[in-house]
């Protein structure tokens, strides 16, 4: 049974919107923002970063949300880039990115908005992702290049060295030093880079197990051709993962990961093949391309 708020309340709740800009990438994205309407429609700031969608997404996020400002690219920028586009444009304290296929009520961002009130230092405030069915993600962890996560998942808020993109709430002013989003990673491993830089900066980045947000992992994106946008998350992750082994380790470290991810994807396709998946088949030739096309920078 829900519990009546008074008009003083409500109105407190709504004044802390006020302070948050809610930005959503988007590429192909127009089956997903009906889902999304329960906290857009309630959320005064909101920017839409659209990545040259064919399905009509920006035309109709026009049409749902008539305040919202919507950034149409005209082509695919990548996901840090289109964030970072939304970003120059906000200004409220508080910005939070959400992804499409991603949905958190209005209540929980409300509770992140607490959350950024009661740990000031925080850069970063993160929900725990959960599937549809309810079950827990692992969407936070210590950086990845200095020690493997132990233990059991948080029971409380808990300063962690990565929060999944997903769905994370920016305290704008923190970013100063810092800066946003890496325009090297085209998509995978721009949060992974940008919540590094914030841990070596000492920055803290914070996890609210209490406040979910239910992730329809890989449901961001749909369209004509299912097989093209497997093969580019299969290419693009190889492309970014080597990046990321030569930015934070070594460019020799990174050529040596590249052959071998080269020869054990090459040693996996046949199998891939005879074990017939359309979208992993399509998924595994993108990482091979990947890791084919990849070359080190300096």
């Amino acid at each position: 049974m829900s519990v009546p708020v008074s008009e003083e309340d409500q109105g407190l709740c709504e004044g802390a919107m006020d302070t948050v800009t809610v930005v959503v990438v988007t590429h192909e994205s127009a089956h997903c923002l009906h889902a999304l309407d329960a906290l857009l429609s309630r959320c005064p700031n909101v920017i839409i970063s659209d990545n040259g969608s064919g399905d009509g997404t920006s035309t109709m996020a026009r049409q749902f949300w008539a305040h919202a400002i919507v950034l149409d690219h005209g082509r695919n920028l990548g996901f840090g880039a289109a964030n970072n586009r939304a970003l120059a444009r906000v200004q409220t304290p508080f910005a939070f990115l959400l992804n499409p296929d991603c949905e958190i009520s209005v209540e929980g961002l409300r509770s992140l908005l607490q959350a950024a009130d009661t740990f000031p230092q925080g850069a970063v405030i993160a929900p725990q992702l959960v599937s549809p069915s309810g079950k827990p993600e692992v969407n936070y962890r210590w950086p990845q290049n200095l020690w493997p996560p132990r233990g059991p998942a948080a029971e409380g808020p808990l300063c962690v060295g990565f929060v999944c993109g997903a769905a994370m709430l920016f305290r704008m002013a923190l970013f100063r030093d810092v800066g946003f989003f890496d325009e090297q990673f085209f998509l995978y491993y721009e949060d992974d880079d940008l919540c590094l830089r914030l841990f070596k900066a000492g920055q803290n980045i914070v996890v609210v197990p209490s406040v979910l947000a239910v992730h329809h992992s890989r449901g961001s994106v749909r369209g004509a051709n299912p097989w093209r946008h497997e093969y580019g998350r299969g290419y693009h992750h190889a492309q970014s993962k080597l990046l990321f082994a030569s930015k934070y380790r070594s460019r020799d470290e990174a050529m040596r990961l590249r052959r071998w991810l080269v020869l054990t994807t090459t040693l996996g396709l046949p199998l891939r093949a005879i074990v017939f998946s359309p979208k992993l088949l399509a998924r595994m030739f993108g990482r091979w391309r990947g890791l084919i096309n990849w070359r080190a920078r300096g």
